[in-house]
């Protein structure tokens, strides 16, 4: 009976030595090709910073083009305007007055020129009966062509105070918004002083800034995804349509205090491929399809 005990624990732990070795070379050898593959970290893009801009043309600034008091402001933050629309006069009672007094002086110079040339004529009548000498002939084509010299000065006096009364009003060039009015009626302007911002709003794109070590991960046509911090759980698609051919410094500040504001980057352009609620000047994070 003894010796059956003894015999039957003996087998158990053999039993439990092979399981044991058995279970050591299946995890060694075998059981790696049986192990599930790690699940492969999802590709979320190059990140980057952006601004909404407008694209070349759509953004204007007016600017006085000869200094003088406003005495009509035409326009409102957030108007609509169409091109072509007034939208602010400058004083000119002066060059209004100007203008007249030239206008005069045109209609005198031309009554100058047609009597000096009237005068020509009849001189190389008298020239060629020989009753006049040639000398007087001279002396009167002289005459008409210094008549005729003063009326085109007197034109070009009128042309100057014309153009310089067209400045007096400041007309839309584009068609689209006012995002800003810098002046008020009453007020003085030097020439080159801003009066009003114009953006055509439909026209709006992204200014985006992307490290240069992803670089070589970018390519145009690529799929972009838009966010903004304004906009929580929110985003909109996008294109890049432009590659800078230049790294430059970062000019857009991080959202993320972690990043570094010195390093450079490849500047893009991102085409909007929806409809957004983005204003201009909105900061956005890019997520950028790497290529």
């Amino acid at each position: 009976m003894k010796t059956r005990t003894l015999l039957f624990t003996g087998f158990v732990v053999v039993a439990v030595i092979g399981a044991t070795i058995l279970q050591a070379v299946s995890a060694g050898t075998g059981g790696r090709r049986a192990a599930a593959p790690a699940p492969r970290t999802a590709d979320r893009g190059i990140a980057a910073e952006g601004r909404v801009v407008t694209y070349p043309g759509a953004e204007v600034r007016v600017a006085a083009e000869r200094p003088g008091r406003l005495v009509a402001v035409h326009v409102r933050e957030g108007q609509e305007v169409r091109k072509g629309e007034l939208l602010v006069e400058i004083e000119s009672d002066e060059l209004q007055a100007a203008l007249a007094e030239a206008r005069a002086r045109v209609s005198e110079a031309e009554a100058e020129a047609h009597l000096a040339d009237l005068n020509r004529e009849r001189r190389g009548r008298l020239v060629s009966e020989g009753i006049a000498a040639p000398h007087d002939l001279d002396q009167a084509v002289r005459d008409l062509e210094i008549a005729r010299a003063r009326v085109e000065t007197a034109r070009a006096t009128v042309a100057r105070h014309e153009a310089q009364l067209e400045k007096s009003r400041l007309l839309s060039p584009i068609s689209g918004r006012v995002t800003a009015r810098e002046v008020d009626p009453g007020e003085t302007v030097e020439t080159g002083d801003t009066v009003v911002t114009l953006a055509n709003l439909g026209k709006l794109r992204i200014d985006g800034e992307v490290d240069e070590a992803d670089a070589g991960s970018l390519t145009v046509g690529a799929p972009v995804a838009i966010a903004a911090e304004g906009y929580p759980g929110r985003s909109w698609s996008g294109k890049l349509e432009e590659i800078s051919d230049a790294v430059t410094l970062r000019k857009l500040k991080p959202q993320d205090p972690g990043r570094p504001t010195d390093t450079r980057i490849l500047a893009v352009k991102v085409a909007l491929a929806e409809s957004t609620p983005l204003k201009l000047g909105t900061t956005v994070e890019l997520k950028i399809a790497r290529q």
